[in-house]
């Protein structure tokens, strides 16, 4: 069996309790697209603990993953052996030109330094009429009324018109934008802890304290299914885009 990957905060990871609701909140961006790219040749741009690239596999995907970690690129090549593992910067793909339908980069350009440049080797690596699908945190919810971001990991965070000028320049036509949204469910906890289950969860992290038994057991409870995907809005948690290479490219 293969350990687990450590924790680190610039991650998730799934199987910790108290990391239920980010594992969950990532989970249900992959679970959008991976019938998207059955029978694709795939590359997952940051792959963290490869779980992500593991679904994609799962579901029909020819997946190479990607990550700078060198501890996490073991990891990968150890727990998901369906998934082709490389070790490598995003800013330089290694990756021949136009040799993937997709490219998948998801929670990773918020840590970027030169996100442009990333995007050009995204658009360089991918086939004409190739797809991206990306995510990042909305940095009008994420980090609201800040300058710089709440997340110490983060470099830049973006909304959803900077994300969409970042993509047209570089070449990349935004198909659909789409939001992450908490359900009715997850509407529920908000209320029952004082307005906001995130901010609840920041607090007893901060505070270095036990959680109490209630956020514990209603942080490891929530689902996938708890949060909804739809048409972008500036309410929406986490940016959800498509955007497409030309056919001519």
């Amino acid at each position: 069996m293969c350990d687990a990957l450590p924790l680190t905060g610039e991650r998730t990871v799934p199987g910790i309790p108290e990391e239920n609701y980010w594992f969950r909140r990532h989970e249900v961006a992959y679970l959008a697209i991976t019938a998207r790219y059955t029978g694709k040749d795939v590359l997952e741009a940051g792959s963290g603990e490869g779980y992500g690239a593991a679904m994609l596999a799962a579901a029909g995907a020819r997946v190479t993953a990607l990550d700078y970690d060198e501890q996490a690129v073991a990891h990968v090549r150890a727990a998901y052996p369906a998934v082709t593992m490389l070790h490598g910067n995003l800013a330089q793909l290694p990756v021949p030109d136009g040799a993937v339908d997709a490219v998948v980069n998801f929670q990773v350009i918020e840590h970027l330094w030169d996100q442009s440049q990333f995007l050009a080797e995204v658009a360089r690596v991918l086939r004409p009429g190739g797809e991206l699908a990306i995510s990042t945190p909305n940095r009008l919810t994420f980090s609201p009324g800040r300058d710089t971001p709440l997340n110490p990991f983060h470099t830049r965070e973006l909304d959803s018109a900077e994300l969409a000028e970042l993509l047209a320049g570089v070449g990349l036509e935004v198909t659909d934008r789409r939001g992450v949204f908490h359900g009715a469910r997850l509407a529920e906890l908000d209320a029952r802890h004082g307005g906001s289950f995130i901010d609840a969860q920041i607090e007893r992290s901060l505070a270095g304290e036990p959680w109490p038994a209630e956020l514990s057991r209603d942080v490891a409870g929530v689902a996938a299914a708890d949060f909804d995907i739809r048409a972008d809005a500036a309410d929406s948690l986490d940016l959800l885009f498509f955007a497409r290479k030309a056919e001519s490219a």
